[in-house]
């Protein structure tokens, strides 16, 4: 049997701001009370008065980590209601940004909740914020950069040290500018109540912090700012397919967008060979930005929007990661290829037989690599790519004495057997053939820029001496 639990909220300010109802409940109760913590100045003065109480502050000290701290206050105090009703205060009101409290009420049905002012209140009219406006309350010590809103207020609490503070500063430097204006309000509400803003680069430069500092960040009004947001995206796409828009945009189709989303992801590819971050950021928006139009043609057909796009993928990430998100175990990542495929044929069961899964709108070569990959998991294969290389022997012959009518077939059979060659070496198709267009490129260039005159004058002696040449100096 577990006693009543009586949760009690001090408030943010002093003696004279807490309801006389728990003043009296404090001053009067035979229960034991315990405090979350003793650092409150209604804490002090009720001290003065003849209050016994406990102190949680010392559960601080033997945990690393906040989320530790308050189990351990949980457990302490169901193990205590077990002996008898106890009370248990917290600072502002219990039911906001009261973690243990929120764990109380999960695992025990016996609580009662008396309420005391919440430091939301004194945080509004301290920096001179609506709340109607639209906000967000979040815990600095559990903070997550993605979570904020930057375009509503964001009141972030638990800021308790320079420590903390620099953690949070880095990360909201990852959404908003460097020089956005934040606020640090410490003790909200009281006659100690002090206010100071600053640039965001220099919020951990502050020394008044304490456990009853939070900050304050305004909404972002910055356009720079705002285009980094993903909704701002949305919303231009939104747009450009709306009313008003851009008509090649309002035209576009699933289908007449495909040839797009090809070209944008070869300039992606080339972005990669070329290790260039910059074009890489500007090759990966346009390759994104034909996944936005695809889900606003979605969105304006009525069948599905960006939201079912990430769901679905995040829904199959986890599914096809149980080693990370569940309990299955792997020892190495042929592991987890093994239960990536296992768990995939789970989920498509119309598939019936092994090649249906490959994909028809793939480059030939890459459909190749996708083929010799499937069938060599059912042993489809040679021991050894000696095997392979005898096969591609066998093939030139026979596409040098194939009729005209039978070239065509006897030539994909030699690149077919070109690729699987690749399979065993551990080498794309796709990539060293695209790596040697790029090297042709280069040279025949070159070739034309040592050329004395136009290169289709010259014969083809000295067309192939150039070609040496230019071969020469790139290997030296």
């Amino acid at each position: 049997m577990t006693h009543r639990i009586t949760v009690v909220g001090l408030g943010v300010g002093e003696l004279e701001q807490l309801p006389f109802g728990v003043y009296k409940l404090l001053k009067e109760t035979t229960q034991p009370v315990y405090l979350r913590t003793a650092d409150h100045p209604v804490v002090s003065e009720l001290a003065t008065e003849g209050m016994k109480f406990t102190s949680f502050d010392s559960i601080y000290e033997r945990h690393d980590r906040f989320e530790a701290v308050y189990a351990d206050i949980v457990e302490t105090l169901l193990e205590q209601a077990k002996q008898e009703a106890v009370i248990y205060a917290v600072p502002g009101h219990p039911l906001v940004a009261e973690s243990t409290v929120q764990q109380l009420l999960a695992r025990a049905t016996d609580i009662d909740i008396v309420g005391g002012q919440s430091f939301l209140d004194p945080m509004f009219a301290a920096v001179g914020v609506d709340p109607i406006e639209g906000f967000q309350l979040l815990d600095a010590t559990a903070f997550r950069v993605d979570e904020a809103q930057i375009r509503q207020h964001v009141l972030i609490g638990q800021v308790y040290d320079a420590f903390v503070a620099g953690d949070l500063k880095v990360m909201l430097m990852e959404r908003y500018p460097d020089e956005h204006p934040v606020t640090l309000v410490t003790a909200a509400g009281t006659s100690k109540q002090h206010v100071m803003t600053v640039p965001l680069y220099e919020l951990d430069r502050v020394t008044m912090l304490s456990n009853l500092t939070t900050v304050y960040v305004p909404p972002v009004t910055e356009e720079k700012a705002l285009n980094r947001d993903f909704a701002t995206l949305k919303d231009i796409i939104a747009r450009l397919r709306g009313e008003g828009g851009c008509p090649w945009d309002q035209e576009q189709t699933h289908e007449s967008l495909k040839k797009h989303l090809i070209e944008e992801s070869y300039e992606l590819l080339e972005a990669i060979d070329l290790q260039d971050d910059n074009l890489m950021i500007e090759e990966l928006g346009d390759v994104l930005l034909q996944v936005m139009l695809h889900a606003q043609i979605g969105l304006d057909e009525g069948y599905f929007d960006i939201r079912d796009v990430i769901g679905s993928v995040s829904d199959k990430m986890i599914r096809r990661h149980p080693h990370v998100f569940a309990e299955a175990t792997v020892d190495s990542a042929a592991d987890v290829v093994a239960n990536w495929q296992t768990i995939k044929s789970q989920e498509k069961p119309e598939r019936k037989y092994l090649l249906d899964g490959v994909t028809k709108g793939a480059p030939a070569l890459m459909r190749a690599e996708q083929i010799q990959k499937k069938v060599a998991k059912v042993g489809f294969e040679w021991d050894t790519v000696s095997g392979a290389l005898e096969k591609v022997q066998e093939e030139i012959r026979e596409l040098q004495e194939a009729p005209p009518k039978e070239q065509l077939a006897e030539f994909g059979d030699l690149l077919f057997s070109l690729v699987l060659v690749g399979k065993y070496m551990g080498l794309s198709g796709e990539e060293a053939l695209q790596l040697t267009n790029d090297k042709f490129i280069r040279r025949f260039t070159r070739m034309e820029q040592l050329a004395k005159r136009p290169v289709e004058e010259l014969s083809l002696d000295e067309q192939d001496q150039l070609w040496n040449q230019a071969k020469q100096e790139e290997q030296s």
